[in-house]
Protein backbone atom coordinates (compact mmCIF):
# COMPACT_ATOMS: atom_id res chain seq x y z
CA UNK A 1 0.00 0.00 0.00
CA UNK A 2 1.32 3.44 -0.96
CA UNK A 3 2.25 5.85 1.81
CA UNK A 4 2.91 9.45 0.81
CA UNK A 5 6.51 10.29 1.94
CA UNK A 6 5.37 13.30 3.93
CA UNK A 7 8.38 13.39 6.25
CA UNK A 8 10.77 13.21 3.30
CA UNK A 9 8.98 16.06 1.58
CA UNK A 10 8.96 18.16 4.73
CA UNK A 11 12.68 17.61 5.18
CA UNK A 12 13.47 18.88 1.70
CA UNK A 13 11.09 21.84 1.93
CA UNK A 14 11.79 22.98 5.47
CA UNK A 15 15.30 21.81 6.33
CA UNK A 16 17.18 21.56 3.04
CA UNK A 17 15.60 24.44 1.10
CA UNK A 18 14.24 26.68 3.85
CA UNK A 19 11.06 27.31 1.88
CA UNK A 20 9.50 29.36 4.71
CA UNK A 21 11.40 32.42 3.50
CA UNK A 22 9.05 32.57 0.52
CA UNK A 23 6.48 34.09 2.90
CA UNK A 24 8.45 37.35 2.67
CA UNK A 25 7.06 37.84 -0.84
CA UNK A 26 3.83 39.90 -0.91
CA UNK A 27 2.09 37.42 -3.23
CA UNK A 28 2.89 34.57 -0.81
CA UNK A 29 2.32 36.40 2.46
CA UNK A 30 -0.07 33.69 3.69
CA UNK A 31 2.44 30.90 3.10
CA UNK A 32 3.99 29.03 6.03
CA UNK A 33 5.51 25.66 6.82
CA UNK A 34 2.33 24.80 8.68
CA UNK A 35 0.20 25.55 5.61
CA UNK A 36 2.47 23.43 3.41
CA UNK A 37 2.29 20.55 5.89
CA UNK A 38 -1.50 20.72 5.91
CA UNK A 39 -1.67 20.72 2.11
CA UNK A 40 0.72 17.77 1.84
CA UNK A 41 -1.12 15.78 4.51
CA UNK A 42 -4.47 16.26 2.75
CA UNK A 43 -2.90 15.40 -0.61
CA UNK A 44 -1.40 12.26 0.91
CA UNK A 45 -4.72 11.22 2.38
CA UNK A 46 -6.52 11.67 -0.94
CA UNK A 47 -3.79 9.85 -2.84
CA UNK A 48 -3.74 6.90 -0.47
CA UNK A 49 -7.50 6.44 -0.12
CA UNK A 50 -8.89 7.50 -3.51
CA UNK A 51 -6.24 7.49 -6.24
CA UNK A 52 -3.95 4.59 -5.36
CA UNK A 53 -6.81 2.04 -5.11
CA UNK A 54 -7.70 2.88 -8.74
CA UNK A 55 -4.16 2.51 -10.07
CA UNK A 56 -4.26 -1.24 -10.64
CA UNK A 57 -7.88 -1.43 -11.80
CA UNK A 58 -7.36 1.51 -14.15
CA UNK A 59 -4.35 -0.25 -15.64
CA UNK A 60 -6.21 -3.51 -16.30
CA UNK A 61 -9.43 -1.92 -17.59
CA UNK A 62 -8.00 1.12 -19.38
CA UNK A 63 -9.91 3.88 -21.14
CA UNK A 64 -12.43 2.95 -23.87
CA UNK A 65 -13.13 4.65 -27.19
CA UNK A 66 -16.74 4.95 -28.31
CA UNK A 67 -18.34 6.88 -31.15
CA UNK A 68 -19.86 9.22 -28.56
CA UNK A 69 -16.52 9.89 -26.87
CA UNK A 70 -13.92 8.30 -24.60
CA UNK A 71 -15.14 6.52 -21.46
CA UNK A 72 -12.73 6.39 -18.53
CA UNK A 73 -12.10 3.36 -16.35
CA UNK A 74 -14.46 2.58 -13.49
CA UNK A 75 -14.01 4.89 -10.52
CA UNK A 76 -12.19 7.67 -12.36
CA UNK A 77 -15.22 9.96 -12.75
CA UNK A 78 -16.01 9.79 -9.06
CA UNK A 79 -12.34 10.27 -8.15
CA UNK A 80 -12.17 13.37 -10.34
CA UNK A 81 -15.39 14.69 -8.83
CA UNK A 82 -13.81 14.42 -5.40
CA UNK A 83 -10.56 15.89 -6.72
CA UNK A 84 -12.35 18.99 -8.02
CA UNK A 85 -14.60 19.25 -4.96
CA UNK A 86 -11.49 19.25 -2.79
CA UNK A 87 -10.16 22.31 -4.62
CA UNK A 88 -7.05 20.57 -5.95
CA UNK A 89 -7.21 22.03 -9.49
CA UNK A 90 -6.96 25.50 -7.91
CA UNK A 91 -3.67 24.78 -6.15
CA UNK A 92 -1.07 27.23 -7.49
CA UNK A 93 -3.55 28.77 -9.96
CA UNK A 94 -4.14 32.56 -10.23
CA UNK A 95 -6.19 33.98 -7.36
CA UNK A 96 -8.08 36.34 -9.69
CA UNK A 97 -9.84 33.32 -11.16
CA UNK A 98 -10.44 31.35 -7.98
CA UNK A 99 -7.01 29.81 -7.56
CA UNK A 100 -5.10 29.24 -4.34
CA UNK A 101 -1.68 30.94 -4.48
CA UNK A 102 0.97 28.43 -3.52
CA UNK A 103 4.71 28.22 -4.24
CA UNK A 104 5.66 26.07 -7.20
CA UNK A 105 7.86 24.00 -4.90
CA UNK A 106 4.79 22.89 -2.93
CA UNK A 107 2.75 22.30 -6.09
CA UNK A 108 5.60 20.11 -7.35
CA UNK A 109 5.70 18.17 -4.07
CA UNK A 110 1.95 17.56 -4.28
CA UNK A 111 2.38 16.48 -7.90
CA UNK A 112 4.82 13.81 -6.77
CA UNK A 113 2.17 12.38 -4.49
CA UNK A 114 -0.40 12.25 -7.31
CA UNK A 115 2.15 10.69 -9.68
CA UNK A 116 3.14 7.99 -7.20
CA UNK A 117 -0.44 7.07 -6.42
CA UNK A 118 -1.87 7.08 -9.94
CA UNK A 119 0.20 8.49 -12.80
CA UNK A 120 -2.57 7.97 -15.38
CA UNK A 121 -4.97 10.14 -13.36
CA UNK A 122 -2.37 12.79 -12.57
CA UNK A 123 -1.62 13.58 -16.20
CA UNK A 124 -5.01 15.24 -16.83
CA UNK A 125 -4.84 17.87 -14.07
CA UNK A 126 -1.17 18.50 -14.94
CA UNK A 127 -2.05 19.51 -18.49
CA UNK A 128 -4.95 21.65 -17.31
CA UNK A 129 -2.57 23.47 -14.96
CA UNK A 130 -0.21 24.16 -17.86
CA UNK A 131 -3.04 25.42 -20.07
CA UNK A 132 -4.20 27.74 -17.30
CA UNK A 133 -0.69 29.12 -16.91
CA UNK A 134 -0.32 29.71 -20.67
CA UNK A 135 -3.69 31.51 -20.86
CA UNK A 136 -2.90 33.55 -17.76
CA UNK A 137 0.30 34.88 -19.33
CA UNK A 138 -0.68 35.07 -23.01
CA UNK A 139 -4.46 35.20 -23.33
CA UNK A 140 -6.59 38.27 -23.85
CA UNK A 141 -8.68 39.65 -20.95
CA UNK A 142 -11.79 38.30 -22.66
CA UNK A 143 -10.28 34.83 -23.06
CA UNK A 144 -9.21 34.75 -19.43
CA UNK A 145 -12.67 35.80 -18.24
CA UNK A 146 -14.37 33.21 -20.41
CA UNK A 147 -12.22 30.15 -19.67
CA UNK A 148 -9.96 30.43 -16.66
CA UNK A 149 -12.40 30.32 -13.74
CA UNK A 150 -13.95 27.04 -14.89
CA UNK A 151 -10.55 25.51 -15.66
CA UNK A 152 -9.21 26.57 -12.27
CA UNK A 153 -12.25 25.11 -10.52
CA UNK A 154 -11.83 21.83 -12.38
CA UNK A 155 -15.23 22.17 -14.05
CA UNK A 156 -13.38 22.12 -17.39
CA UNK A 157 -10.03 20.58 -18.30
CA UNK A 158 -7.31 21.68 -20.71
CA UNK A 159 -4.93 19.97 -23.12
CA UNK A 160 -1.72 20.66 -25.00
CA UNK A 161 -2.14 19.80 -28.69
CA UNK A 162 1.11 19.79 -30.66
CA UNK A 163 2.04 16.54 -32.39
CA UNK A 164 1.01 15.52 -35.90
CA UNK A 165 1.79 12.30 -37.78
CA UNK A 166 4.57 13.99 -39.78
CA UNK A 167 5.57 16.46 -37.03
CA UNK A 168 6.76 14.78 -33.86
CA UNK A 169 9.49 16.73 -32.10
CA UNK A 170 10.02 18.97 -35.16
CA UNK A 171 7.12 21.35 -34.64
CA UNK A 172 8.23 23.45 -37.60
CA UNK A 173 6.53 20.78 -39.75
CA UNK A 174 3.07 21.40 -38.26
CA UNK A 175 0.42 21.52 -41.03
CA UNK A 176 -2.83 22.12 -39.14
CA UNK A 177 -4.44 24.90 -41.14
CA UNK A 178 -6.21 27.94 -39.67
CA UNK A 179 -8.55 29.85 -41.99
CA UNK A 180 -9.66 33.33 -40.81
CA UNK A 181 -13.39 33.53 -40.15
CA UNK A 182 -14.33 36.96 -38.81
CA UNK A 183 -12.95 37.35 -35.30
CA UNK A 184 -12.21 33.62 -35.14
CA UNK A 185 -10.62 30.94 -37.30
CA UNK A 186 -11.61 27.58 -38.71
CA UNK A 187 -9.08 24.82 -37.99
CA UNK A 188 -8.44 21.81 -40.24
CA UNK A 189 -5.98 19.04 -39.43
CA UNK A 190 -5.19 15.95 -37.40
CA UNK A 191 -3.24 15.69 -34.15
CA UNK A 192 -1.87 12.57 -32.47
CA UNK A 193 -0.64 11.56 -29.01
CA UNK A 194 -2.96 14.00 -27.22
CA UNK A 195 -2.97 13.03 -23.55
CA UNK A 196 -6.49 13.22 -22.05
CA UNK A 197 -7.61 14.67 -25.40
CA UNK A 198 -11.10 13.26 -24.83
CA UNK A 199 -12.82 11.87 -21.74
CA UNK A 200 -16.03 11.86 -19.70
CA UNK A 201 -14.76 13.55 -16.54
CA UNK A 202 -15.89 17.11 -17.29
CA UNK A 203 -18.47 18.95 -19.38
CA UNK A 204 -15.89 20.66 -21.59
CA UNK A 205 -12.26 20.42 -22.66
CA UNK A 206 -10.26 23.46 -23.75
CA UNK A 207 -7.69 22.42 -26.33
CA UNK A 208 -4.58 24.59 -26.78
CA UNK A 209 -3.66 23.86 -30.39
CA UNK A 210 -0.69 24.75 -32.57
CA UNK A 211 -1.64 25.61 -36.15
CA UNK A 212 -0.59 27.65 -39.15
CA UNK A 213 -2.66 30.55 -40.44
CA UNK A 214 -3.13 30.41 -44.21
CA UNK A 215 -0.30 32.32 -45.86
CA UNK A 216 2.00 32.15 -42.81
CA UNK A 217 5.70 31.48 -43.47
CA UNK A 218 7.11 27.98 -43.26
CA UNK A 219 8.88 26.79 -40.12
CA UNK A 220 8.34 27.75 -36.49
CA UNK A 221 7.82 31.46 -37.26
CA UNK A 222 4.57 30.61 -39.02
CA UNK A 223 3.00 28.79 -36.07
CA UNK A 224 0.25 30.31 -33.94
CA UNK A 225 -1.56 29.11 -30.83
CA UNK A 226 -5.33 28.65 -30.76
CA UNK A 227 -8.02 27.92 -28.19
CA UNK A 228 -10.35 25.21 -29.50
CA UNK A 229 -13.13 24.28 -27.05
CA UNK A 230 -14.71 20.86 -27.37
CA UNK A 231 -18.02 22.63 -26.80
CA UNK A 232 -18.30 26.26 -27.88
CA UNK A 233 -18.72 28.70 -25.02
CA UNK A 234 -21.33 31.45 -25.12
CA UNK A 235 -20.57 34.99 -23.98
CA UNK A 236 -22.24 34.30 -20.62
CA UNK A 237 -20.04 31.23 -20.03
CA UNK A 238 -22.71 28.65 -20.82
CA UNK A 239 -22.04 25.85 -23.27
CA UNK A 240 -23.19 26.16 -26.86
CA UNK A 241 -22.92 23.87 -29.86
CA UNK A 242 -20.49 20.97 -30.23
CA UNK A 243 -17.32 22.10 -31.99
CA UNK A 244 -15.95 20.33 -35.05
CA UNK A 245 -13.32 18.34 -33.17
CA UNK A 246 -13.57 14.58 -32.69
CA UNK A 247 -11.54 11.77 -31.16
CA UNK A 248 -10.89 9.26 -33.94
CA UNK A 249 -9.20 6.66 -31.72
CA UNK A 250 -7.10 6.13 -28.63
CA UNK A 251 -3.66 4.56 -28.67
CA UNK A 252 -2.90 1.03 -27.41
CA UNK A 253 0.05 1.81 -25.16
CA UNK A 254 2.76 0.08 -23.15
CA UNK A 255 1.55 1.70 -19.94
CA UNK A 256 -0.65 4.40 -18.37
CA UNK A 257 -3.63 2.56 -19.83
CA UNK A 258 -6.20 4.58 -17.88
CA UNK A 259 -4.94 7.81 -19.48
CA UNK A 260 -6.55 8.20 -22.93
CA UNK A 261 -3.98 9.17 -25.57
CA UNK A 262 -6.07 10.45 -28.45
CA UNK A 263 -5.99 11.01 -32.17
CA UNK A 264 -8.01 14.21 -32.71
CA UNK A 265 -9.52 15.37 -35.99
CA UNK A 266 -10.19 19.09 -36.38
CA UNK A 267 -12.48 20.27 -39.16
CA UNK A 268 -14.07 17.14 -40.60
CA UNK A 269 -17.04 19.33 -41.58
CA UNK A 270 -16.93 23.13 -41.65
CA UNK A 271 -13.78 23.51 -39.55
CA UNK A 272 -13.25 23.66 -35.80
CA UNK A 273 -13.94 27.12 -34.41
CA UNK A 274 -10.69 28.44 -32.95
CA UNK A 275 -9.55 31.62 -31.23
CA UNK A 276 -5.99 32.86 -31.61
CA UNK A 277 -3.98 33.38 -28.45
CA UNK A 278 -1.74 36.46 -28.53
CA UNK A 279 0.06 37.48 -31.69
CA UNK A 280 0.17 35.46 -34.88
CA UNK A 281 3.41 33.57 -35.39
CA UNK A 282 4.31 33.41 -31.70
CA UNK A 283 2.50 30.15 -30.99
CA UNK A 284 5.57 28.11 -30.17
CA UNK A 285 6.73 30.77 -27.74
CA UNK A 286 3.38 30.64 -25.93
CA UNK A 287 3.29 26.86 -26.03
CA UNK A 288 6.69 26.73 -24.35
CA UNK A 289 5.05 28.24 -21.27
CA UNK A 290 3.08 25.02 -21.04
CA UNK A 291 6.02 22.85 -22.06
CA UNK A 292 8.41 24.22 -19.42
CA UNK A 293 5.77 23.72 -16.75
CA UNK A 294 5.15 20.21 -18.06
CA UNK A 295 8.87 19.37 -18.20
CA UNK A 296 9.30 20.09 -14.50
CA UNK A 297 6.13 18.15 -13.73
CA UNK A 298 7.12 15.15 -15.88
CA UNK A 299 10.55 15.12 -14.23
CA UNK A 300 8.82 14.73 -10.88
CA UNK A 301 6.69 11.93 -12.36
CA UNK A 302 9.84 9.95 -13.06
CA UNK A 303 10.97 9.76 -9.45
CA UNK A 304 7.37 9.66 -8.21
CA UNK A 305 6.84 6.30 -9.89
CA UNK A 306 10.30 5.34 -8.66
CA UNK A 307 9.20 6.13 -5.09
CA UNK A 308 6.18 3.87 -5.46
CA UNK A 309 8.30 1.10 -6.97
CA UNK A 310 10.74 1.44 -4.07
CA UNK A 311 7.99 1.23 -1.47
CA UNK A 312 6.58 -1.93 -3.01
CA UNK A 313 10.02 -3.52 -3.39
CA UNK A 314 10.98 -2.71 0.21
CA UNK A 315 7.73 -4.16 1.49
CA UNK A 316 8.32 -7.33 -0.55
CA UNK A 317 11.91 -7.65 0.65
CA UNK A 318 10.88 -7.37 4.30
CA UNK A 319 8.31 -10.17 4.00
CA UNK A 320 9.75 -12.49 1.35
CA UNK A 321 11.72 -15.25 3.11
CA UNK A 322 14.38 -16.93 0.95
CA UNK A 323 17.83 -18.32 1.67
CA UNK A 324 20.37 -17.62 4.38
CA UNK A 325 22.37 -14.38 4.30
CA UNK A 326 26.07 -14.50 5.24
CA UNK A 327 25.47 -12.79 8.57
CA UNK A 328 24.19 -15.46 10.99
CA UNK A 329 20.47 -15.28 11.71
CA UNK A 330 18.66 -16.96 14.63
CA UNK A 331 17.57 -19.98 12.57
CA UNK A 332 16.60 -20.92 9.04
CA UNK A 333 15.87 -18.68 6.05
CA UNK A 334 15.57 -14.91 6.47
CA UNK A 335 13.74 -12.05 4.73
CA UNK A 336 15.62 -11.18 1.56
CA UNK A 337 16.23 -7.63 2.78
CA UNK A 338 19.01 -9.20 4.88
CA UNK A 339 20.90 -10.30 1.74
CA UNK A 340 23.65 -7.82 0.81
CA UNK A 341 22.73 -7.52 -2.86
CA UNK A 342 19.03 -6.96 -2.15
CA UNK A 343 19.99 -4.35 0.41
CA UNK A 344 22.25 -2.75 -2.21
CA UNK A 345 19.42 -2.59 -4.75
CA UNK A 346 17.04 -1.04 -2.24
CA UNK A 347 19.64 1.55 -1.27
CA UNK A 348 20.23 2.28 -4.94
CA UNK A 349 16.50 2.85 -5.41
CA UNK A 350 16.14 4.92 -2.24
CA UNK A 351 19.21 7.13 -2.69
CA UNK A 352 18.56 7.97 -6.33
CA UNK A 353 14.90 8.72 -5.64
CA UNK A 354 15.89 11.07 -2.81
CA UNK A 355 18.50 12.77 -4.99
CA UNK A 356 15.94 13.23 -7.77
CA UNK A 357 13.37 14.64 -5.36
CA UNK A 358 15.89 17.11 -3.93
CA UNK A 359 16.94 18.22 -7.43
CA UNK A 360 13.37 18.74 -8.68
CA UNK A 361 12.21 20.61 -5.59
CA UNK A 362 15.39 22.73 -5.55
CA UNK A 363 14.66 23.68 -9.17
CA UNK A 364 11.04 24.58 -8.40
CA UNK A 365 12.28 26.63 -5.43
CA UNK A 366 14.62 28.59 -7.72
CA UNK A 367 11.68 29.40 -9.99
CA UNK A 368 9.75 30.57 -6.90
CA UNK A 369 12.65 32.82 -5.90
CA UNK A 370 12.71 34.21 -9.43
CA UNK A 371 9.25 35.60 -8.71
CA UNK A 372 9.42 36.23 -4.98
CA UNK A 373 12.89 37.50 -4.06
CA UNK A 374 13.00 41.19 -3.16
CA UNK A 375 16.31 41.75 -4.96
CA UNK A 376 16.17 42.11 -8.76
CA UNK A 377 19.64 40.63 -9.29
CA UNK A 378 18.76 37.66 -7.10
CA UNK A 379 15.56 37.13 -9.11
CA UNK A 380 17.51 37.08 -12.36
CA UNK A 381 20.07 34.64 -10.96
CA UNK A 382 17.36 32.34 -9.62
CA UNK A 383 15.55 32.35 -12.96
CA UNK A 384 18.76 31.53 -14.84
CA UNK A 385 19.44 28.65 -12.46
CA UNK A 386 15.90 27.29 -12.61
CA UNK A 387 15.92 27.38 -16.41
CA UNK A 388 19.35 25.72 -16.49
CA UNK A 389 18.13 22.88 -14.29
CA UNK A 390 14.74 22.17 -15.93
CA UNK A 391 16.14 19.98 -18.74
CA UNK A 392 18.27 18.14 -16.15
CA UNK A 393 15.21 17.50 -13.99
CA UNK A 394 13.19 16.34 -16.99
CA UNK A 395 15.96 14.17 -18.44
CA UNK A 396 17.80 12.78 -15.43
CA UNK A 397 14.90 12.27 -13.02
CA UNK A 398 12.91 10.33 -15.60
CA UNK A 399 15.88 8.17 -16.58
CA UNK A 400 16.44 7.45 -12.87
CA UNK A 401 12.74 6.65 -12.46
CA UNK A 402 13.04 4.04 -15.19
CA UNK A 403 16.14 2.56 -13.57
CA UNK A 404 14.53 2.46 -10.14
CA UNK A 405 11.31 0.87 -11.41
CA UNK A 406 13.30 -1.78 -13.28
CA UNK A 407 15.30 -2.51 -10.16
CA UNK A 408 12.05 -2.94 -8.27
CA UNK A 409 11.18 -5.85 -10.56
CA UNK A 410 14.63 -7.32 -9.90
CA UNK A 411 14.12 -7.15 -6.13
CA UNK A 412 10.95 -9.20 -6.59
CA UNK A 413 12.84 -11.76 -8.67
CA UNK A 414 10.65 -13.91 -10.90
CA UNK A 415 7.54 -12.67 -9.12
CA UNK A 416 8.33 -9.16 -10.32
CA UNK A 417 7.78 -10.28 -13.91
CA UNK A 418 4.27 -11.41 -13.00
CA UNK A 419 1.68 -8.66 -13.38
CA UNK A 420 -0.22 -9.63 -10.24
CA UNK A 421 2.54 -8.41 -7.92
CA UNK A 422 2.22 -4.88 -9.33
CA UNK A 423 5.93 -4.26 -9.83
CA UNK A 424 5.73 -4.52 -13.62
CA UNK A 425 3.12 -1.76 -13.95
CA UNK A 426 5.58 0.84 -12.68
CA UNK A 427 8.08 -0.16 -15.37
CA UNK A 428 5.41 0.20 -18.05
CA UNK A 429 3.96 3.44 -16.70
CA UNK A 430 7.21 5.30 -16.09
CA UNK A 431 8.66 4.48 -19.49
CA UNK A 432 6.80 7.31 -21.22
CA UNK A 433 8.30 9.96 -18.95
CA UNK A 434 11.65 9.94 -20.78
CA UNK A 435 9.72 10.68 -24.00
CA UNK A 436 7.00 13.13 -22.88
CA UNK A 437 7.67 16.83 -23.57
CA UNK A 438 10.87 16.07 -25.46
CA UNK A 439 13.06 12.99 -25.15
CA UNK A 440 16.19 12.87 -23.02
CA UNK A 441 18.18 13.61 -26.17
CA UNK A 442 16.12 16.75 -26.82
CA UNK A 443 16.51 17.85 -23.20
CA UNK A 444 20.28 17.40 -23.45
CA UNK A 445 20.45 19.53 -26.61
CA UNK A 446 18.40 22.21 -24.85
CA UNK A 447 20.86 22.03 -21.96
CA UNK A 448 24.05 22.42 -23.97
CA UNK A 449 22.59 24.65 -26.67
CA UNK A 450 20.04 27.06 -25.23
CA UNK A 451 21.09 26.92 -21.57
CA UNK A 452 24.85 26.35 -21.57
CA UNK A 453 25.53 28.00 -24.90
CA UNK A 454 23.55 31.22 -24.51
CA UNK A 455 25.76 32.59 -21.73
CA UNK A 456 28.94 30.57 -22.42
CA UNK A 457 28.41 28.61 -19.23
CA UNK A 458 27.90 31.53 -16.84
CA UNK A 459 24.84 30.06 -15.11
CA UNK A 460 26.54 26.68 -14.78
CA UNK A 461 29.69 28.35 -13.47
CA UNK A 462 27.65 30.13 -10.78
CA UNK A 463 26.06 26.81 -9.80
CA UNK A 464 29.45 25.09 -9.62
CA UNK A 465 30.80 27.87 -7.42
CA UNK A 466 27.81 27.67 -5.09
CA UNK A 467 28.05 23.89 -4.82
CA UNK A 468 31.76 24.11 -4.00
CA UNK A 469 31.21 26.86 -1.46
CA UNK A 470 28.36 24.99 0.22
CA UNK A 471 30.29 21.75 0.48
CA UNK A 472 33.41 23.41 1.84
CA UNK A 473 31.33 25.22 4.47
CA UNK A 474 29.41 22.17 5.70
CA UNK A 475 29.50 21.49 9.40
CA UNK A 476 30.98 17.99 9.30
CA UNK A 477 30.45 15.69 12.26
CA UNK A 478 32.09 12.30 11.91
CA UNK A 479 33.84 10.34 9.19
CA UNK A 480 30.67 9.30 7.33
CA UNK A 481 29.59 12.84 6.53
CA UNK A 482 33.21 13.77 5.82
CA UNK A 483 33.59 11.02 3.21
CA UNK A 484 30.24 11.99 1.69
CA UNK A 485 31.35 15.59 1.37
CA UNK A 486 34.71 14.59 -0.08
CA UNK A 487 33.03 12.49 -2.76
CA UNK A 488 30.60 15.28 -3.61
CA UNK A 489 33.41 17.84 -3.91
CA UNK A 490 35.37 15.54 -6.21
CA UNK A 491 32.29 15.09 -8.40
CA UNK A 492 31.76 18.86 -8.61
CA UNK A 493 35.35 19.18 -9.79
CA UNK A 494 34.75 16.52 -12.43
CA UNK A 495 31.65 18.36 -13.66
CA UNK A 496 33.55 21.66 -13.79
CA UNK A 497 36.34 20.14 -15.90
CA UNK A 498 33.87 18.38 -18.20
CA UNK A 499 31.90 21.62 -18.65
CA UNK A 500 35.00 23.50 -19.77
CA UNK A 501 35.93 20.70 -22.16
CA UNK A 502 32.41 20.67 -23.58
CA UNK A 503 32.33 24.45 -24.09
CA UNK A 504 35.60 24.25 -26.01
CA UNK A 505 34.25 21.41 -28.14
CA UNK A 506 31.00 23.25 -28.89
CA UNK A 507 32.98 26.29 -30.09
CA UNK A 508 34.78 24.29 -32.77
CA UNK A 509 32.90 21.01 -33.35
CA UNK A 510 29.26 21.33 -32.23
CA UNK A 511 28.48 17.91 -33.69
CA UNK A 512 31.05 16.31 -31.38
CA UNK A 513 29.51 18.18 -28.43
CA UNK A 514 26.04 16.98 -29.37
CA UNK A 515 27.32 13.40 -29.40
CA UNK A 516 28.01 13.64 -25.64
CA UNK A 517 25.04 15.82 -24.69
CA UNK A 518 23.12 13.06 -22.92
CA UNK A 519 26.18 11.89 -20.92
CA UNK A 520 26.68 15.54 -19.91
CA UNK A 521 23.04 15.85 -18.77
CA UNK A 522 23.37 12.66 -16.76
CA UNK A 523 26.65 13.90 -15.26
CA UNK A 524 24.90 17.09 -14.14
CA UNK A 525 22.08 15.12 -12.51
CA UNK A 526 24.37 12.82 -10.56
CA UNK A 527 26.57 15.68 -9.34
CA UNK A 528 23.81 18.10 -8.34
CA UNK A 529 22.03 15.22 -6.63
CA UNK A 530 25.24 14.36 -4.77
CA UNK A 531 25.65 17.96 -3.60
CA UNK A 532 22.10 18.08 -2.24
CA UNK A 533 22.40 14.71 -0.50
CA UNK A 534 25.71 15.75 1.09
CA UNK A 535 24.00 18.86 2.43
CA UNK A 536 21.13 16.68 3.66
CA UNK A 537 23.57 14.39 5.47
CA UNK A 538 25.24 17.31 7.24
CA UNK A 539 21.85 18.64 8.37
CA UNK A 540 20.72 15.21 9.54
CA UNK A 541 23.97 14.40 11.36
CA UNK A 542 23.27 17.10 13.90
CA UNK A 543 19.81 15.76 14.72
CA UNK A 544 20.37 12.07 15.40
CA UNK A 545 19.73 12.14 19.13
CA UNK A 546 16.07 13.20 19.25
CA UNK A 547 12.75 11.46 18.73
CA UNK A 548 13.37 11.21 14.99
CA UNK A 549 16.88 9.83 15.28
CA UNK A 550 16.14 6.89 12.96
CA UNK A 551 14.84 9.19 10.23
CA UNK A 552 17.95 11.36 10.41
CA UNK A 553 20.29 8.37 10.71
CA UNK A 554 18.74 6.99 7.53
CA UNK A 555 19.46 10.31 5.80
CA UNK A 556 23.14 10.05 6.67
CA UNK A 557 23.42 6.42 5.56
CA UNK A 558 21.52 6.98 2.32
CA UNK A 559 23.81 9.87 1.38
CA UNK A 560 26.86 7.78 2.26
CA UNK A 561 25.67 4.99 -0.03
CA UNK A 562 25.05 7.48 -2.85
CA UNK A 563 28.55 8.88 -2.41
CA UNK A 564 30.15 5.44 -2.42
CA UNK A 565 28.14 3.57 -5.08
CA UNK A 566 26.37 6.18 -7.25
CA UNK A 567 28.64 9.23 -7.47
CA UNK A 568 31.58 7.28 -8.95
CA UNK A 569 29.45 7.24 -12.11
CA UNK A 570 30.34 10.93 -12.47
CA UNK A 571 34.00 10.17 -13.16
CA UNK A 572 33.14 7.84 -16.03
CA UNK A 573 30.63 10.29 -17.51
CA UNK A 574 33.10 13.16 -17.25
CA UNK A 575 35.59 11.11 -19.23
CA UNK A 576 32.95 10.43 -21.90
CA UNK A 577 32.05 14.12 -22.13
CA UNK A 578 35.70 15.15 -22.44
CA UNK A 579 36.71 12.66 -25.11
CA UNK A 580 33.92 10.39 -26.27
CA UNK A 581 32.22 12.47 -28.94
CA UNK A 582 34.39 11.55 -31.93
CA UNK A 583 33.59 7.85 -31.44
CA UNK A 584 30.12 8.83 -32.65
CA UNK A 585 30.86 11.48 -35.28
CA UNK A 586 33.60 9.49 -36.99
CA UNK A 587 31.35 6.45 -37.45
CA UNK A 588 29.53 6.38 -40.76
CA UNK A 589 25.80 5.79 -40.23
CA UNK A 590 25.97 3.07 -42.88
CA UNK A 591 28.18 1.03 -40.53
CA UNK A 592 25.56 0.91 -37.78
Amino acid sequence: MYRAPLRELRFVLEELLGSSRLAAAPQLADYSDELARSVLEEAGRFAETVLEPLNRSGDTEGAHWTAEGVKTAAGFREAYRQFAAGGWPALGAPADFGGQPMPLVVVTAVGEIWGSANLAFKLGPMLTHGAVHALELSGSPEQKDLYLAKMVSGEWTGTMVLTEPQAGSDLGLVRTRAVPDGAAYRLFGQKIFITWGDHDLTANTIHMVLGRIEGAPAGVKGISLFIVPKWLVNADGSLGARNDVRCLSIEHKLGIHASPTCVLAFGEKDGAVAYRVGEAGRGLEYMFIMMNSARLSVGSEGYAVGERAFQRAAEWARTRVQGKPPVPQPEGPAPIIQHPDVKRMLLMMKSQTEASRALALYTAFQLDLAQADNDAAARRAALARGELLIPIVKGWCTEIGNEVAGMGVQVHGGMGFIEETGAAQYVRDVRITTIYEGTTGIQSLDLIGRKLGRDRGAAMSALLQDMTRDLEALAVTGPTVQSTRTAALAAVGQLAAATQALLQTLATRPDVGMAVAVPYLRLCGYVVGGWLLAKSAAIAAGKRSGAEREFYAAKVRTAAFYAAQVLPTAAALAQVVSGGGTSVTETDAALI
